[in-house]
């Protein structure tokens, strides 16, 4: 009887997984559309174009080789600087952008700069030793 049983279950689990395969039109999974491979053509030959429309060189010009890779690519995703709108010609104007030195920005993120003074308690904290939180427990006081 037992075996019976597991045999009609394991009929089951089959039928039920080619049913899957099948479908109304008869053909199932092994009649569908596949690309015709007669219809396949070979590519053309490529060809040169007959006018390449260079320009000569300029005497004493700046050749495009000797131009920087990354200065390349700047000018080709950004074209090179935009004009300011007058409102923010203003604001620089007013915070007095003229007077700053030029290098100012390599200068502010040099690691030896000291911009701001942080104060001892800040500087008390980040030279605090590294460790799991244990030694800050608070107690509190008749507890």
């Amino acid at each position: 009887m037992r075996k019976t049983i597991v045999a009609s279950v394991a009929v089951l689990a089959v039928a039920a997984t080619l049913a899957g395969c099948g479908s109304s039109k008869g053909g199932g999974v092994f009649n569908r559309a596949r690309p015709d491979e007669m219809a396949v053509s070979r590519a053309q030959p490529l060809v040169v174009p007959p006018d390449f429309a260079l320009t000569t060189p300029k005497p004493g010009a700046a050749r495009p080789q000797e131009v920087d890779a990354s200065t390349q690519a700047l000018q080709a995703m950004f074209g090179g600087p935009a004009p300011r709108s007058p409102a923010e010609t203003g604001a620089i104007d007013q915070a007095g952008g003229a007077r700053a030195a030029a290098g100012i920005r390599s200068e502010a993120g040099d690691p030896g700069t000291t911009v701001v003074d942080k104060g001892s308690t800040t500087r008390d904290i980040i030279a605090a030793p590294v460790g799991d939180g244990q030694g800050a427990r608070a107690t509190a006081p008749n507890q």
